[in-house]
């Protein structure tokens, strides 16, 4: 048993990949981490003992099981990166001398590997801006200076938060049942945030500011560049001594420890994707305009009554946005194949419905076709890394044989279209017979179809390409923003457990493999389209709770699962309920909850 130097305590003893250390009562998981960091080749940033994730600030305790989780696992890069949004918060309130000089600060939605992030008052932001925001923000870095939690009374934050005019943390907490909320200090700057954090911002070694569009980006290292965390240097020695109370000038000349990488770690070179970008934007401008950027606004919403009005007005505005695309592509007599992709559960089979009828009200008539229908015989299908079959790749669809039957479709012919039966892994023949007039125009749908590899054979001046996502508006408040992928997998959970029989915890555990196939051959593509649908709707969060709630709460606490459904509870618990009683049948958001007019 490994045995710290201190005797003055009571020991415990930790259980670590299944053998016993013993410690000091007291020991953090910091410590502890600290003596096996030697055997990562990056960062630990977390520890998950007896299955909860903990911070390393806290002590361990007898008896636990500790698992150690660096900065490429998920969770401990999003505690690197919401560590690192604190400390730029903390950079751009210290160089702009005052907080009546920043009326707001938001971070707003993923762009890339970065953050889009705007900054309102009386700062104008400038490259020198973002330069002298950087330097202040190295200098805490090699001054690893401590990220600080306390608890306060709700009553409390609120107050706080409004002296700070931090107006959206305090119109959050003021439907929050909790009675106290924690908080989080980097010297005397302090903000709330939901999720974990970093001991100290010695950690937080790569990263940029960069001025974007009317913005700038945060941009920091990837999850899926393992050289580059790998790269970042042991960190815990950076962490000598107690710089909490040093002034900035103090710290240009603190003895702690200097961090090499520091100034030489860049975040990875950034590549915008300005169609996504210009479709979460508009959404953004969309919400702004409602008055509904954020849950505490969407919260005041639903109880001042407007909650039909609210419905209403989103249906219209995603009718609106169908009806436009329709009449660009009807206006447009060549385009005969639209192709549309997305990830899972962006609500693909209800648009593709709805953009038919719009289609329709110009004279054409749409044929829906499904990609999966040609997959390959299950015998012939690729194997993933694992040995394992990969329905998610480009070569599990006989594009071959799609595209024999969709050019003899737009030469007018009659075409018996396949059917995939997903329990014998063989496509079936059952007399679906097509055969297309001058005003017919296809629909296929799939995650490929944004690939022209799966549809190589067809003239790029027949093709629309049509990419669908939930691209979520709405942030839990100014600092804290909602990732897309956590409404598309509440979507998935409610749709999984009501047709597919799928449980809570069958979706998270596939969730992970689902994303993967998403950054391979979805992702890659999405700024070849030639449209881009936003299928989120504001009040969706809201309506969803209900139904995801006690799917969650059927996971129990040592299921591996476990910790991610308490993190999702916890997201949801930010929501007041809507019913579901005032949205329409034809509404996305039915694909998923029940009642959808486009259910066969």
């Amino acid at each position: 048993m490994r045995q710290s130097d201190r005797t003055d305590k009571k020991d415990i003893i930790v259980y670590i990949e299944g053998m016993p250390e013993r410690y000091p009562e007291g020991t953090t998981y910091r410590e502890i981490a600290e003596i096996h960091q030697k055997d990562f080749s990056c960062p630990i940033a977390l520890v998950n003992a007896d299955g909860r994730l903990r911070e390393l600030i806290k002590c361990a305790k007898d008896g636990q099981t500790i698992r150690f989780l660096t900065l490429r696992d998920k969770a401990g890069c999003d505690t690197y990166r919401r560590s690192l949004v604190l400390l730029m918060l903390k950079g751009i309130y210290h160089v702009a001398g005052d907080n009546r000089n920043i009326d707001r600060v938001s971070v707003h939605f993923s762009v890339g590997e970065s953050y889009y992030c705007t900054l309102q008052g009386k700062i104008s932001m400038t490259e020198a801006f973002l330069e002298e925001v950087k330097a202040y923000m190295r200098r805490l870095v090699r001054a690893a200076v401590p990220i600080r939690k306390t608890s306060i009374e709700t009553a409390e934050a609120c107050n706080r938060f409004h002296e700070y005019r931090m107006y959206d943390k305090e119109e959050l907490f003021r439907y929050r049942l909790s009675s106290r909320v924690n908080i989080y200090n980097l010297e005397t700057f302090e903000d709330y945030f939901y999720g974990y954090m970093l001991p100290d911002v010695s950690y937080l070694t790569c990263f940029d500011l960069r001025l974007f569009e009317d913005g700038f980006l945060l941009c920091f290292p990837s999850q899926r560049e393992p050289g580059v965390l790998a790269k970042m240097p042991g960190l815990f020695s950076a962490s000598q001594g107690d710089s909490s109370d040093k002034c900035p000038q103090d710290m240009q000349q603190s003895n702690a420890v200097e961090i090499g990488a520091t100034d030489s770690c860049e975040a990875p070179a950034f590549a915008p994707q300005l169609k996504i970008w210009r479709a979460q934007k508009d959404a953004l401008e969309w919400g702004s305009r409602l008055g509904i950027s954020t849950v505490g606004a969407l919260n005041t919403y639903i109880v001042n009554g407007h909650v039909k009005d609210l419905i209403m007005i989103q249906e219209a505005y995603h009718e609106k946005k169908i009806a436009e695309m329709a009449a660009q592509i009807a206006a447009s007599h060549q385009k005969r194949v639209i192709l549309i992709a997305g990830p899972s559960s962006s609500g693909k089979t209800t648009f593709s419905h709805r953009l038919a009828t719009q289609l329709s009200v110009h004279g054409l008539k749409p044929h829906p076709i499904e990609a999966d229908n040609y997959f390959v015989e299950r015998d012939r299908t690729p194997m993933d890394e694992d040995g394992k079959p990969n329905f998610e790749c480009i070569e599990a669809i006989d594009a071959e044989k799609l595209n024999d039957d969709m050019l003899a479709l737009l030469a007018g012919e009659a075409v018996e279209l396949p059917t995939f039966n997903f329990k014998t892994g063989r496509r079936e023949y059952k007399g679906n017979v097509k055969k297309l007039e001058s005003q017919d125009i296809l629909i296929i749908e799939g995650i490929h179809c944004l690939n022209d590899a799966l549809t190589y054979r067809l003239s790029t001046e027949n093709k629309v390409k049509i990419y669908i996502s939930a691209l979520t508006q709405l942030n839990i408040d100014e600092h804290n923003r909602i990732p897309t992928t956590d409404g598309r997998l509440i979507r998935r959970m409610v749709r999984d457990a009501r047709m597919r029989g799928t449980d809570a915890r069958g979706t998270i555990r596939m969730w992970p493999s689902v994303r993967r196939g998403e950054e391979s051959y979805i992702f890659p593509f999405q700024e070849t389209a030639d449209y881009i649908f936003n299928s989120t709707l504001i009040y969706e969060l809201a309506v969803l709770k209900q139904y995801a709630q006690p799917l969650l709460f059927s996971i129990r606490p040592g299921e591996p699962e476990y910790e991610e459904a308490k993190r999702l509870l916890k997201f949801l618990d930010y929501f007041l309920p809507i019913p579901a009683e005032n949205i329409p049948n034809n509404s996305l958001i039915r694909e998923f909850i029940g009642g959808s007019c486009f259910e066969g």
